[in-house]
């Protein structure tokens, strides 16, 4: 199956987002990617965290999902929408609320070629990070998501995959890989945004080591560079096989990442090196 990793640098408007995504979901699906991955905040990165608050959407409404299920359609491809801020349906005020300022999911949505959406995840870990000279918390206006999604991507090839969907932060807590492993994970998605400063120092080891440990695919599109806001990102999309070794990558800049993901390798590695079934806890 051939998948496209979308590598890009979003800004505070979100017209310009959706056209940026749409040259590069043209670009995948041109290239024969089947799916195609987008970054996390691929709609908006804004100047302050509660930016994205003015354009939440509640689930199966709004004009970033309207967006992605007309790309799908159009091109033919799978999506998933690397993430977009959804309105929580239900909720008591105290947990929807972070010192009096709304909260918000951080949601990632997957789409198949008739613009359907398949499957929902929320991002269950939410970065905190203070070095003195830069600090996040994204808590301060999102609300974690409670439980891992996976979907069945029944490709051309012939193989059904199993898909497990992850984003960013939620790399450094391998106990969410595992258990997709333990329900027939095969591609497992990380859509990003991570800093530059942790990017450089933890990324592509992460990444790696959650393709070596799970014996899957790994998917993982970024936002790469420096936007409007001055926030600068890592990037380094990249594609990574159950072996390890990187696929494809981009080290910054708009761009797409595409790779053919070969089921009979995967098959090879975990008969070769079953760690999988050797697992104790």
């Amino acid at each position: 199956m051939m998948v496209a990793a979308l590598q890009m640098v979003s800004s505070g408007v979100v017209a310009d987002n959706l056209a940026q995504a749409s040259a590069l979901l043209e670009q995948a699906a041109a290239q024969g990617a089947e799916l195609a991955v987008l970054p996390e905040y691929f709609c908006l990165v804004g100047v302050r965290d509660s930016d994205k608050l003015a354009i939440q959407e509640p689930l199966g409404a709004g004009p970033i999902q309207d967006f992605i299920a007309s790309q799908a359609r159009k091109l033919g491809l799978w999506i998933v929408a690397g993430t977009l801020p959804l309105t929580p349906s239900t909720m008591p005020t105290t947990a929807a609320t972070a010192g009096g300022v709304p909260r918000v999911f951080n949601t990632s949505l997957a789409f198949d070629p008739q613009g359907v959406c398949v499957a929902r995840y929320d991002k269950m870990h939410l970065f905190r990070y203070d070095s003195g000279r830069e600090a996040y918390d994204e808590s301060r206006v999102l609300k974690a998501g409670a439980s891992p999604s996976l979907f069945a991507l029944a490709s051309r090839d012939g193989h059904t995959w199993q898909v497990g969907m992850s984003v960013c932060y939620d790399l450094r807590f391998p106990e969410l890989y595992r258990s997709y492993a333990a329900r027939g994970a095969d591609l497992l998605l990380v859509p990003s945004a991570f800093t530059h400063t942790t990017g450089q120092a933890h990324w592509e080891v992460l990444l790696r080591a959650r393709a070596i440990e799970n014996l899957s695919f790994v998917a993982a599109a970024a936002q790469g560079g420096t936007h409007p806001s001055g926030r600068r990102t890592w990037g380094q999309t990249m594609l990574v096989d159950p072996w390890g070794t990187v696929l494809a990558q981009q080290a910054n800049e708009p761009g797409v990442v595409i790779a053919e993901l070969d089921a009979a390798q995967l098959a090879q590695c975990r008969s070769q090196l079953p760690a999988l079934q050797h697992r104790l806890l």
